[in-house]
């Protein structure tokens, strides 16, 4: 393989050097992510959940939690901006694929993940 040819990419078409970078994707913002991957912590020293995988992809982005690495994700936490205006950016998604819980806040849209506990 010379450097002139085109590079392949697992799951997408090849793509030489001199081609045009790809439109941005859409990502978590730095406070959504420590918000979620606190979620994530106290599920794991609950031992609910043990594995996770985050997509970055152009419509959308997606931190997905597991039980077990081999399995489908128990919960899909989705940010999707293009209902954004509507429906909120933030979703829950079960294994089924249903949507637990859609808004603009991701605080309220993870509590149906773990709901507020009363301090008594």
């Amino acid at each position: 393989m010379s450097d002139l040819d085109p590079i392949s990419f697992p799951g997408g078409r090849a793509r030489s050097a001199s081609s045009q970078p790809s439109a941005p994707r859409v990502t978590f913002e730095r406070r959504e992510l420590e918000r979620i991957l606190h979620l994530y912590g106290r599920k794991v020293a609950a031992g609910e959940w043990r594995d996770y995988a985050i997509q970055f992809l152009k419509d959308r982005a997606v931190f997905a939690v597991f039980r077990r690495a081999a399995e489908t994700p128990l919960y899909r936490i989705v940010k999707d901006p293009n209902p954004a205006r509507r429906q909120g950016a933030f979703a829950v998604v079960n294994a089924s694929g249903h949507t637990l819980k859609r808004g603009h806040d991701l605080d309220r849209v993870l509590r149906v993940i773990e709901p507020l506990r009363l301090v008594r």
